[in-house]
């Protein structure tokens, strides 16, 4: 019997100091160092974000070919619908007029609708990020 009560004895013993040990830690303020560049890589993540540069869109391609032929389509879309942002792009040896930077498929599938009214040719991709 004396031996089971200084086990007892041992255990409560053990579990007192742990929880000391543990509402001690609990108390102390603990502080945190970070590195400044973790703001600034935030803030540029966020830019990105916001310009649509990290994330999967997809544009309406209007025209692939000639430079002339692709400002004057550029222009007649403009002129005609300019409800989304349009713009050239030279992949060689084709410019390419690109319309739109739509979040979803059915985005796209929406204003390609309307667009096709007056672009027949036109189709919806989703542009490589290289």
């Amino acid at each position: 019997m004396k031996n089971l009560t200084y086990k007892n004895t041992l255990i409560i013993s053990v579990l007192v100091l742990a929880f000391c040990a543990f509402a001690k830690a609990q108390s102390t303020p603990s502080t945190v160092s970070q590195d400044p560049k973790i703001t600034e890589l935030l803030e540029l993540k966020t830019q990105l974000t916001k310009d649509n540069e990290l994330t999967d869109r997809y544009k309406i391609q209007l025209y692939s070919g000639e430079r002339e032929l692709a400002y004057s389509i550029l222009k007649n879309y403009r002129n005609k619908m300019g409800t989304w942002t349009s713009s050239i792009e030279y992949q060689t040896p084709n410019y390419k007029v690109w319309v739109g930077n739509y979040r979803n498929r059915l985005e796209a599938d929406r204003a390609l609708l309307k667009i096709k009214k007056e672009f027949i040719s036109a189709f919806i991709f989703k542009p490589d990020r290289g």
